[in-house]
């Protein structure tokens, strides 16, 4: 994307929403009852609420920032476009799988008492098609895993399929960005409560891209959203209008959710689903309208950290969860207490993100591509990657 037509506001909120990635994973850790890679012996249930509220709407508004920045890429044609993409994305995704990802595996996998000590002989079996016992590792049964790489497989598929169907698109989408007021807060969250109501329970989100049909339904949807969204300029406006309804009734509705879902989960087919699936996809939905509409109010202006924060979101994604659980492997059995053991674990993580990234990647030419970022030519060249053109 050309210097002269970025948006301040995406540039910032995709680096601080990445950046809650390292704090989400690290907490999932200390929840009872989630099956992250690495558990820590001081779960409780203080975190559950904190991060249902924050992981409804995650993964959601990346893909709607991923779209957005899709449709202001414009200077290029869609065949250009495409493959740009695919140059861009898929090196880190296969070099992140190949070198970043094992570590993660590895260490669940011995963790559990699954998998032998020794991380040489690990990749040997690893990479020569091993059979894993049940459970070793996430992707056991595959033999391999991308883990938190799968938003790159996916972004890949969605950047395809939008090339694909782009003329069609191009048809529906000024419904999308007529929509003002009360339609705009209510018709988009439509399309995922069906998607829930039909998608959900037959087929849960499993990242295995086959089959995986209620993740494709919900991401693809933000996906499009945020293309549509793009750079229109009376849509963003809207936004900013309402951003304090949207935080008020996002909150509202959050609450409304949760008593639904105290009742009886959400994940079983009861009376309360009929309240608490919708008002789980209204939340989403108003959430997001109320972080973009935020972010466009207050972010968008040319921050100094700017330009370091585009250079460094990418590298920190791929990097932090094989950081996270390297250092919980290292540190759960040492018991340092609830309150050490995170603390550590985070400034860990966030040391190793910024020293790789400022030391090593980002110096080191043929490593820079490996992680999202453009080859440095011999002039010197503005910051970009690809996190920050998708």
């Amino acid at each position: 994307m050309h210097n002269d037509s970025r948006r301040h506001d995406i540039d910032a909120l995709r680096f601080l929403v990445f950046s809650l990635l390292i704090f989400f994973h690290t907490a999932l850790m200390y929840v009872e009852g989630t099956d992250f890679h690495m558990r820590s012996s001081y779960a409780t249930n203080a975190l559950n609420m904190p991060l249902v509220f924050i992981n409804r709407w995650r993964m959601e508004i990346v893909f709607i920032i991923s779209g957005v920045s899709c449709a202001m890429m414009t200077h290029t044609s869609r065949g250009a476009f495409l493959w740009r993409r695919i140059r861009r994305l898929l090196l880190p995704l296969l070099f992140g799988m190949a070198v970043i990802i094992p570590l993660q595996p590895y260490c669940e996998g011995v963790s559990k008492g699954l998998v032998q000590p020794g991380y040489a002989r690990f990749l040997v079996h690893y990479f020569g098609g091993h059979a894993w016992p049940a459970g070793a590792f996430a992707g056991w049964q595959y033999g391999f895993t991308w883990n938190h790489l799968w938003y790159l497989v996916y972004l890949l598929l969605y950047t395809m399929a939008l090339v694909a169907l782009q003329p069609l698109l191009e048809v529906l989408k000024p419904c999308f960005q007529r929509l003002r007021g009360r339609r705009l807060l209510l018709l988009p969250a439509l399309p995922t409560l069906a998607a829930m109501a039909l998608l959900k329970m037959r087929y849960p989100e499993t990242h295995a891209v086959v089959r995986d049909w209620y993740a494709h339904a919900i991401y693809f949807t933000m996906f499009v959203y945020g293309w549509c969204l793009g750079s229109d300029r009376a849509l963003w406006a809207e936004l900013a209008r309402l951003r304090w309804h949207t935080l008020w009734l996002s909150l509202g509705a959050f609450a409304v959710y949760q008593y639904f879902d105290k009742i009886h989960s959400e994940h079983l087919l009861t009376w309360a689903s009929f309240g608490s699936w919708p008002m789980r996809n209204l939340y989403m939905w108003l959430a997001i309208c109320a972080i973009l509409g935020w972010s466009h109010t207050l972010l968008n202006r040319p921050f100094a950290w700017l330009p370091w924060a585009r250079q460094a979101v990418f590298p920190w994604y791929i990097l932090h969860q094989s950081a996270i659980v390297l250092l919980a492997y290292w540190l759960v059995p040492l018991k340092l207490g609830p309150v050490l053991e995170p603390l550590l674990i985070l400034a860990g993580t966030l040391a190793t993100c910024w020293l790789g990234t400022s030391l090593l990647i980002s110096k080191v030419n043929w490593l820079r591509p490996c992680f999202g970022l453009p080859a440095r030519p011999r002039q010197t060249v503005v910051a970009d990657t690809a996190l920050a053109a998708n």
